[in-house]
């Protein structure tokens, strides 16, 4: 079912979707929902779920980034709350869910999903069209995406950390503008090196994640799929609720701090770069880990 949260205040989206799930599982009872991720449907249904005394099971359970300002973070705490089976990423994403009271029994620590997608999709990823516009070739570009308010929303600090990426990249940055961010890269001047792009699909996406030097980003999946694909991967974010990626992966959180960064993309021009590993169970067989413990409770 379409659960699309559409216009109004994030109360309002949040009801909407409460009500509309409510009428399925009315309509269609089951014995147990399966919620994904941390997305405000997530956090929605979970409530609705436990309300008509229907067992939830949170795939991405226990993933905290412990920064009370984000939104998934409140909605992962909500979720976790009052979900009865956790399938989580990783062994930190277990013992977050122990701190919390929850039984060994409850956790199964499956793997990734988003990998399982990659890992699928691999084969078919296609060319975007800024590619041969551009005459990009494997490892001579960056990929950068922005979206998180902290980053994006505060023109003078967007318009400082886009001239700097300009000036120390000194190789194209392909910048797939989410819509949150046009309004104040349009009074930015003199990018030479960026070259912006619509947002691109995900099969394209993953075409210049893959083929990229390295990416420079804010998203808390770029950090999986960069991981995983060994492409070095630079964080503007103070936290991140995937740890692994940095302890075990080819991750590094800088923050909004100038010097990391530059310090950052020198050592990846420089071939600096750690060399990363995969995360335990990250291999894109986590969907039938999860079937096969669905099965031994005799709830799927």
């Amino acid at each position: 079912m379409n659960l699309g949260a559409g216009s109004g205040s994030q109360a309002e989206q949040t009801a909407r979707i409460m009500v509309e799930f409510e009428k399925e599982l009315l309509a269609n009872p089951c014995d147990l929902v399966v919620v994904v991720g941390d997305v405000t449907s997530t956090m929605a249904c979970t409530i609705v779920a436990k309300k008509l005394n229907t067992s939830v099971a949170h795939v991405e359970g226990g993933i905290r980034s412990f920064d009370m300002t984000m939104p998934e973070e409140i909605n992962r705490i909500a979720t976790d709350a009052l979900a009865d089976y956790f399938f989580t990423t990783s062994t930190v994403a277990n013992e977050n869910l122990k701190k919390t009271g929850v039984r060994d029994e409850q956790i199964f620590f499956v793997g990734n999903t988003m990998i399982d997608s990659l890992l699928s999709h691999l084969t078919n990823i296609r060319e975007p069209a800024v590619w041969k516009e551009n005459n990009l070739h494997p490892k001579s570009f960056f990929v950068l995406t922005l979206h998180r308010p902290s980053n994006v929303d505060d023109p003078q600090k967007f318009a400082s950390l886009i001239t700097t990426l300009n000036q120390q990249c000194g190789e194209p940055l392909i910048f797939p503008v989410h819509p949150r961010t046009q309004k104040n890269l349009k009074n930015v001047t003199g990018l030479k090196n960026i070259i912006t792009c619509d947002p691109l699909s995900y099969l394209e996406f993953i075409y210049l994640l893959k083929n990229a030097k390295a990416v420079i980003t804010d998203s808390g999946g770029v950090q999986e799929e960069t991981t995983v694909l060994g492409i070095p991967c630079i964080t503007l974010r103070n936290n991140t609720e995937r740890p692994e990626t940095i302890t075990q992966g080819t991750n590094e959180m800088v923050g909004d701090d100038t010097k990391k960064l530059i310090t950052s993309i020198q050592n990846v021009k420089e071939g600096k770069w750690k060399e990363g590993t995969i995360p335990e169970l990250w291999d894109g067989r986590t969907a039938e880990r999860i079937v096969k413990s669905l099965i031994s409770l005799s709830i799927a």
